[in-house]
């Protein structure tokens, strides 16, 4: 009897045991929930990036994801058998002390059949450097965790088929493409965790840029206000210690330019872009549209709610083509939209005024080719440069919460050039990728300026002015 007795207090001293040393359980049913880390887990996307600064939680759910995978026990996936991912670092010591770091505290003993190193001993891998840890798959097979780092070159990324690679940090742009294609047989993912030092590289043209472009696409931002176990002296200890720069890639993880600002940081993806919805049809205002033969033409359309809120609802952008494509392009996205048309059934627009001039290779302007098409432009719109920069900026601001531009999602390319337009040299934004912010400039331009609402002053308001008129007139009895 008491030799069963001990038995059963040694199996609930292993169970306590592993209870406390099971961080991934406590990952799951941690009181302090991290909404963010959460939002990555759930998203269905295949290519999928965490933007953070430093301890911001980023690297933890990075890992987690991977043992999510190699397990086979997703909460929000289908689990499959015999996984096989990467873990790719910047260099074998940082996978050491980072990536390495957190597979090993999420991973419990009980579940790993193995590990081989490339240095160090297997029973204390994580004083060593691991070339992959074999996992026991939850779902009765044997999965593999295998680790990389950039420094060894592309050619080592080469020739296997993955079901994820993890980059814990941003990796060198032929080892992220090399990675891309080891996924494709096993329609695998690719997720990364990192905190944006190097400024506007591919990833921030790939991924940030791209969101709304690429439907495989998901990124999320983390700071430290995010990381409900991050204390708030540390939080202040931290921020005394940086400069507004240092701040911005290392608090906020976000992308730094080479000096120079972005022309609309008031535009907000989360408040300014929406899904889209039917539109009534008489909120259906006019289409804009800068035209490009050899350069792409940019064609929206846009609406006005009876707040005067402007909808931008439906896009035509490509290049390298004529006009005869870019009008039947145009009538086609007009009859899905069932766009309204004038008297004589023309579809009504605004264009750059330079579509006026005739080139040299054509008898007539763009306006009149367009004519021909029953496409009836107007080019008599404002081009003032910073005064139409002014009015976007007005429509963007958030009023009481709220601004006066609202996106389609579907906008694509009129969404990744209000987040890459950035000041130049000078006093003017650089001239590279702004065809659809110069058709949304003409636009706006052509609307009434917005009158501040006039309240009317009450009986003793007005009792009371007079007096101080009267006062200051030195009226004596006032």
């Amino acid at each position: 009897m008491r030799e069963i007795v001990e038995k059963l207090y040694r199996i609930e001293a292993e169970q306590k045991r592993r209870r406390e040393t099971d961080f991934l359980r406590s990952y799951n049913a941690g009181e302090k929930k991290h909404e963010k880390q959460l939002a990555f887990h759930k998203s269905g996307k295949r290519n999928r990036w965490v933007f953070g600064g430093n301890r911001s939680g980023k690297t933890e759910c990075g890992a987690v994801e991977c043992v999510y995978m190699a397990r086979g026990i997703h909460p929000y996936r289908q689990n499959r058998r015999d996984v096989h991912g990467w873990v790719v670092s910047l260099s074998q010591q940082v996978q050491r002390d980072v990536a390495q770091k957190k597979i090993l505290r999420y991973l419990r003993k009980d579940w790993i059949e193995d590990v081989v190193m490339l240095s160090g001993r297997k029973d204390a891998p994580e004083h060593g450097i691991i070339d992959f840890i074999r996992v026991k798959n939850a779902l009765g097979g044997s999965s593999v965790i295998g680790f990389k780092s950039c420094d060894q070159g592309r050619e080592k990324f080469q020739g296997t088929s993955l079901d994820f690679v993890w980059f814990d940090e941003e990796p060198p742009e032929d080892v992220y493409l090399e990675c891309r294609m080891r996924v494709i047989d096993r329609q695998g993912d690719i997720f990364g965790t990192m905190t944006p030092l190097k400024g506007r590289t591919f990833v921030y043209n790939e991924i940030y840029l791209n969101r709304h472009a690429d439907p495989e696409v998901w990124y999320e931002f983390m700071e430290w206000a995010d990381n409900p176990y991050l204390n708030p002296n540390e939080i202040a200890a931290l921020e005394s210690s940086m400069d507004e720069r240092a701040l911005q890639s290392r608090r906020y993880g976000k992308f730094l330019s080479d000096g120079s600002g972005l022309v609309y940081p008031e535009f907000d993806e989360n408040v300014h872009v929406i899904e889209p919805f039917s539109i009534p049809t008489d909120w259906q205002d006019t289409v804009s549209i800068d035209p490009g033969l050899n350069n792409p033409l940019s064609a929206h359309w846009y609406c006005v709610d009876y707040d005067d809120n402007v909808y931008v609802v439906a896009e035509h952008y490509e290049a390298g083509r004529d006009i005869d494509y870019h009008a039947q392009e145009i009538k086609r996205i007009c009859e899905q939209l069932r766009w309204h048309t004038d008297y004589k059934g023309r579809i009504c627009a605004l264009i750059d005024s330079a579509a006026k001039q005739r080139t040299l290779g054509s008898v007539k302007s763009v306006v009149e080719l367009f004519y021909e098409r029953g496409i009836l432009v107007n080019p008599d719109v404002e081009k003032d440069l910073f005064s139409g920069i002014a009015r976007v900026k007005s429509y963007l601001n958030q009023k009481n919460g709220l601004p006066n531009l609202y996106i389609f999602k579907n906008c694509v390319h009129l969404i990744a050039e209000l987040k890459g337009y950035y000041w130049g040299s000078g006093d003017s934004p650089r001239k590279a990728d702004d065809h659809s912010l110069d058709e949304m400039r003409y636009y706006l331009m052509t609307r009434p300026k917005k009158s501040p609402t006039v309240v009317e002053k009450t009986s003793i308001q007005k009792d009371k002015e007079k007096r101080i008129r009267g006062l200051k007139q030195g009226k004596v009895g006032w």
